[in-house]
């Protein structure tokens, strides 16, 4: 593929960090925390939840490559900066969204590397349709999932059925991309092609750290700024890149962060894999350095051995010589590990402990006021604060086994006449803990009753308080991990105590969730979520050690944009694994299955 632009905001963000996209620990027992691509799904607790409640469908989950080629160019000064989203084409017509692929930089013929997972059913029609966007230049740092598509420029749509791709020889079908309603016109949009492959389930992973040496110069001013990008040989003899260390500037000896592969991404540690180094170009006309062909059991020698690999570079003069270079690649670290999923430790009897905290500050409008967020309706129907409390209890109460849930309010003025930031919902002066969401429901009705909404909006407190429990049960066991569920109007107050909060928190078994009602800005709370792939950093400069926020609009859950159940596991699993790993803490019982039967579940409703 030469020297063909795959990068993530040009190459400088890591593809094998997993900043941009989803990491690939969510994904089942081939999940590996960081190890990115392919961070849509498939995502254990999702899959989990839907098979205890019945609804299960035979079906093989496929894993989506896309590429493009003679995309429109609709940038004045420089190329196209294009995106690929994939939609499931329902029974009614309407479109739900599959996945994205990162935004690569400055190119009309992408490889893009963020792969798609998709449930292949056999049995069923299921009509696919990419949309492909050329992301304009003020959106670059936001992460892709984020991109508002009404803002990005159309390139081009192109629609097939699953059964297409994966029925081909070499499983790829190229698409000629058009106009929207089926116009051709009279210009050439370019092609799409989607490659289909069988996600294989595996826990074993690899950790790569790579190095060269004495790497070719290619820039004139200054040394060359390289970076690895690795792709997998495929069946059809053509490849598809996997992951790409980040870029080491100015530097003809770069040192890499470790990568880790697993067994999905590299199918076998015999198959050969393509490792090409690039020199970046902010333009997105990186310029190969060289390349070598090695498998995983190549690069294990090499690091056995100790010794390094020479790069080839294809000749110009003749196509069929290589010539062999000076620089050489050098594999620093390499181990195997086991990675476990999810649902292992789930079902080995690892426990998510559950906490709730209610908004009452005065921005939510006076609750006898029928436009207040926490206005109750005598007819019965739910506010928005009792819609969040009784969705997301649905899905959160199936994780915790005894279903008593510590809640609390913030930002009420409580019986005692002093405003809190972390007052007990049910009133209670000695025990924080309700009965089931039936608890917080009547708890949060009968705060309404006794606390006045004030302010201002702070998280801190009811984070540090959850944070201690989180932190007192370190002590007693490994088995508990905890989520704080924060339901908010989003008009945060204390946005650098909360920050300090959260970092502090991210070395303990915590997560926090936070769903956001009414129609507020939530810019504070998207900050907080740290999905750009920065993480958060306090007012002493500590970064936090891993990501432990996720932010849900309930807006976009009733506009039906996206399920409940998916938008509250979504990064949960990844979260939960990341902390897991890397303090090496194992399932209690290894050997138990990744797909244990449901009805052995000790939480199965």
């Amino acid at each position: 593929m030469g020297a063909c632009c795959s990068d993530v905001r040009g190459g400088q963000q890591a593809v094998g960090g997993g900043a941009q996209q989803r990491s690939q620990a969510t994904s089942n027992a081939a999940a590996a925390a960081g190890g990115g691509g392919g961070g849509t799904g498939p995502n254990d607790a999702v899959d989990f939840f839907y098979r205890t409640k019945g609804v299960q469908a035979l079906f093989t989950q496929i894993e989506l490559s896309l590429s493009a080629s003679k995309l429109l160019d609709r940038d004045i000064i420089s190329k196209s900066d294009p995106m690929a989203v994939i939609y499931a084409k329902k029974r009614d017509g309407s479109l739900e969204e599959l996945g994205r692929t990162e935004v690569i930089m400055n190119c009309l013929d992408p490889v893009w590397i963020e792969k798609i997972n998709v449930a292949y059913q056999f049995e069923i029609v299921q009509p696919l349709i990419f949309h492909v966007y050329d992301v304009d230049t003020s959106y670059h740092k936001l992460p892709a999932k984020m991109l508002k598509l009404k803002d990005q420029e159309f390139l081009g749509e192109a629609s097939c059925v699953l059964s297409e791709i994966v029925t081909k020889q070499n499983r790829s079908l190229t698409l000629k991309l058009h106009n929207k309603k089926g116009q051709v016109g009279l210009r050439n949009l370019g092609t799409i092609t989607v490659h289909a492959e069988e996600t294989i389930a595996s826990r074993n992973a690899v950790e790569i750290a790579f190095r060269c040496s004495h790497l070719d110069n290619k820039d004139l001013f200054s040394k060359s700024d390289p970076f690895l990008r690795i792709s997998r040989i495929v069946e059809s003899g053509g490849s598809v890149p996997i992951c790409k260390t980040e870029v080491v500037n100015n530097n003809l000896n770069p040192i890499w962060k470790p990568l880790t592969l697993t067994m999905q991404q590299f199918g076998s540690k015999d198959n050969p894999l393509i490792l090409e180094c690039f020199d970046f170009n902010s333009s997105g006309n990186h310029v190969l350095i060289g390349k070598i062909q090695k498998s995983i059991v190549d690069l294990e020698k090499l690091h056995k051995e100790k010794i390094g690999a020479n790069f080839v570079l294809p000749s110009s003069r003749h196509h069929t010589h290589e010539k062999v270079l000076k620089g050489q690649l050098f594999v620093d670290h390499f181990s195997e590990r086991k990675l476990y999923s999810f649902l292992d430790y789930i079902s080995s009897g690892f426990e998510l402990n559950f906490m709730v905290a209610v908004d009452f500050t005065a921005s939510n409008g006076n609750p006898h006021s029928r436009d207040s967020l926490h206005y109750i309706d005598p007819t019965g129907r739910l506010n928005a604060y009792q819609q969040a409390i009784m969705e997301v209890g649905e899905v959160i109460q199936f994780y915790d086994s005894d279903r008593r849930f510590p809640a609390w309010g913030f930002g009420g003025r409580t019986y005692e006449g002093s405003v809190s930031h972390c007052f007990n919902l049910n009133g209670s002066a000695g025990s924080f803990e309700v009965e089931g969401v039936e608890g917080i429901m009547a708890a949060y009705a009968s705060a309404l009753r006794s606390v006045t909404l004030a302010g201002p909006t702070l998280f801190g407190q009811v984070i540090n308080t959850a944070a201690d429990i989180a932190g007192h049960s370190i002590s007693c066991t490994n088995s508990k991990y905890f989520v704080l569920l924060i339901i908010t109007d989003g008009v945060l107050t204390d946005l650098e105590e909360t920050k300090n909060a959260l970092v502090r928190a991210s070395d303990l078994p915590l997560s926090v969730l936070i769903v956001g009602v009414g129609g507020a800005d939530f810019k504070q709370m998207e900050i907080l979520d740290a999905d750009n792939g920065e993480r958060l950093e306090s007012s002493t400069g500590r970064i936090a050690t891993r990501d432990i926020v996720q932010f849900v609009p309930m807006r976009e859950v009733h506009g039906g944009q996206i399920s409940i159940v998916q938008a509250l596991l979504e990064e949960l699993p990844g979260q939960f694994l990341t902390y897991m790993r890397t303090r090496d803490i194992k399932p209690q019982t290894a050997t138990t299955p990744a797909s244990a039967p449901p009805q052995d579940h000790p939480y199965v409703v």
